[in-house]
């Protein structure tokens, strides 16, 4: 009795199904788009990260910059253009607020390190010389002189009379600044690089 019952258990045993060629070919499908999908992740994350490196973003907030720069548009900035040089008398910037960091202003360089800003008469002078700025939204009502340390620039916003900047807080530090403003990107209909005079007596 045994012995039948040994080959019993002989007899039984579970039946190997054998994978077939669809099921083989669901699991390859399925390793291979999830490998797609973390190489994209990956690549999409080493993009990031080189823009970001190399480029910011900022929303022009307020009227400061008219007629050059709108409330509510966008901006790309370089955070290289710096790197092996300094800004020049023209350049639209991305800076730090000095008062509060957090904050990102964009204004035009008017003078340089060791320049003369004085403000009379509706006209800015540079060095004893009258700028001609043919983008400003229209000429300071204000007056004041200003000496412009080492290290340091005078900022202006193109709407002279609504605008937060050198004239009314100081010069800014090299250090505080982001980079060169570069393109509005948003909206589409104002799509457009960003115009840096090079600022020339009259």
């Amino acid at each position: 009795m045994n012995q039948d019952f040994d080959q019993d258990l002989d007899s039984y045993h579970s039946e190997n199904i054998p994978e077939s060629s669809e099921m083989k070919a669901g699991r390859t499908s399925l390793k291979r788009i999830t490998l797609d999908i973390l190489e994209t992740l990956f690549i999409s994350a080493v993009l990031f990260l080189a823009i970001n490196a190399v480029s910011a973003r900022i929303r022009v907030d307020g009227f400061s910059m008219e007629p050059s720069l709108h409330s509510g548009e966008f901006v790309i900035v370089n955070k290289l253009a710096y790197k092996n040089g300094s800004p020049k008398r023209g350049d639209v910037i991305v800076f730090h607020f000095p008062r509060d960091p957090q904050q990102e202003y964009i204004k035009r360089v008017i003078g340089l390190a060791g320049d003369e800003v004085v403000v009379s008469n509706g006209t800015v002078q540079v060095n004893g010389e009258v700028l001609d700025e043919p983008y400003i939204l229209q000429s300071p009502a204000y007056s004041g002189s200003w000496q412009v340390p080492e290290g340091q620039l005078f900022v202006m916003g193109d709407n002279r009379n609504n605008s937060s900047d050198s004239h009314n807080w100081g010069t800014l530090e090299l250090d505080y600044v982001v980079g060169k403003a570069l393109v509005v990107y948003w909206p589409v209909s104002d799509w457009g690089l960003v115009e840096h005079y090079p600022l020339t007596p009259r």
